[in-house]
């Protein structure tokens, strides 16, 4: 009792930063916000950065010499270097800015992938994929001839490692998985399987879309060779994201975009490319959306990934306990000890639109639909769920609400 008085006392505090949990809905209606693993709010510290850079020194970066243009430069690479650190890159010439996850899947497939793969080759991928780490090593593949192999989901939500070790045996080039499933809130063993895929002599992709909001991460210690994740998902702003990738991998990958700021020298006839991370970032960039993205790895730190980490865990256990007693609800995925702060679920004879809009008028936001992971409902044979994802800012009391709220869904459906 005593760990969740204090883990309440750092949430109410938390909630005082973010100005959209205020909100009312629906006549009056208090919001309660359960759909960050689709985006996260923002605190009033990245609303503020972001405001400052327009209100007192917009400008292009990279390009001019006045107060302006140096001044938004140095902001830019300043967010670059802390973002970098955040996830534990040792240069922060190592990442890369980008839209999103997806772009920072594509950029791999387009540049690392098209160069290294060939006909012939394997490329292992996960059942619990997202589509962004799904399709662009389907459009690669049809275009290449390489084969794509998948390590299914048991029954309870994980990964079946025994045949993704049979998998390696098959010498793959690539391997790409998401740390944390945004359906099944699953925490893969991301260190164990790059180490067995290291030693099988494939090269690692993580998808980081949904761990390295919620969970410390650092891209040393897993080992990994590329990392993406996304801005808005960490409380961060829309339109910018992250590839993290070794620097020896970085320099040999050819662009992906032409244009200004990726170039040295530019010939009629020929380029010469710049140094990294600027050969990968092509145009005048999300200048704005880098220093709101710098200010929401402030407010993490500020907070601590770790306590992050324990008050999800918290909220998730007993949302996890206070929804498994609800009679006719499934709940799709591991035990609350191997999930992150995701729980989809389904109701039964109750269509998950339909829980998701009588859910809404309770003020409660939630996701409902296959969550881009159409093959993943494939294997559960159901074609979608409705999904509630927890954050640093959610607390048990909004959770006895949506348990309330899903006992009056059952009403209305007559359940």
């Amino acid at each position: 009792m005593i760990a969740s008085s204090i883990a309440e006392q750092k949430v109410a505090l938390i909630r005082k930063d973010f100005p959209v949990l205020e909100r009312e809905v629906h006549n009056s209606v208090p919001l309660i916000y359960f759909d960050s693993a689709a985006t996260s709010q923002k605190p009033q510290s990245v609303i503020d950065s972001m405001n400052e850079y327009y209100r007192l020194y917009n400008a292009n970066i990279h390009r001019g010499v006045h107060t302006l243009a140096e001044e938004a430069t140095a902001k830019y690479e300043e967010a670059r270097a802390r973002i970098a650190a955040f996830i534990g890159s040792p240069k922060a010439s190592e990442l890369v800015f980008t839209r999103n996850t997806t772009e920072s899947i594509n950029l791999v497939a387009q540049t690392w992938g098209r160069a290294n793969l060939q006909s012939g080759d394997l490329v292992i991928l996960t059942e619990m994929e997202h589509h962004s780490n799904l399709v662009p090593w389907q459009i690669l593949a049809a275009e290449k001839g390489f084969r794509l192999e998948f390590i299914p989901v048991t029954d309870e939500g994980l990964l079946d490692l025994d045949v993704y070790h049979q998998l390696l045996q098959q010498n793959p080039k690539l391997v790409a998985f998401t740390q944390f499933s945004n359906v099944l809130g699953t925490i893969n063993p991301a260190q164990e399987m790059i180490q067995a895929a290291h030693a099988a002599g494939a090269l690692v992709l993580i998808d980081g879309a949904q761990s390295a909001p919620h969970i410390p991460v650092s891209v040393v210690n897993l080992g990994a060779d590329f990392f993406t994740f996304s801005a808005h998902k960490m409380l961060g702003p829309t339109g910018i994201g992250g590839l993290w990738a070794k620097e020896e991998l970085l320099k040999a990958m050819p662009p992906f975009l032409g244009g200004g700021d990726m170039i040295k020298r530019v010939y009629l006839r020929s380029f010469t490319a710049n140094d990294i991370p600027h050969k990968f970032e092509a145009g005048t960039p999300a200048i704005a959306e880098a220093i709101g993205f710098g200010a929401a790895i402030d407010y993490l730190n500020s907070v601590g990934m770790q306590t992050v980490e324990s008050l999800e865990r918290e909220i998730t256990a007993y949302a996890y306990e206070r929804m498994r007693q609800i009679k006719g609800l499934t709940i799709l995925g591991p035990a609350a000890e191997k999930r992150g702060g995701v729980i989809s679920f389904t109701l039964e004879n109750i269509h998950p639109h339909d829980v998701a809009q009588i859910l809404d008028s309770e003020g409660i936001a939630v996701r409902a639909g296959h969550h881009c992971a159409m093959p993943l409902h494939d294997r559960f044979h159901i074609p979608a769920t409705t999904r509630a994802s927890f954050y640093l800012y959610n607390t048990t009391s909004e959770v006895d609400h949506l348990v309330k709220a899903i006992e009056k869904v059952k009403q209305v459906f007559g359940e």
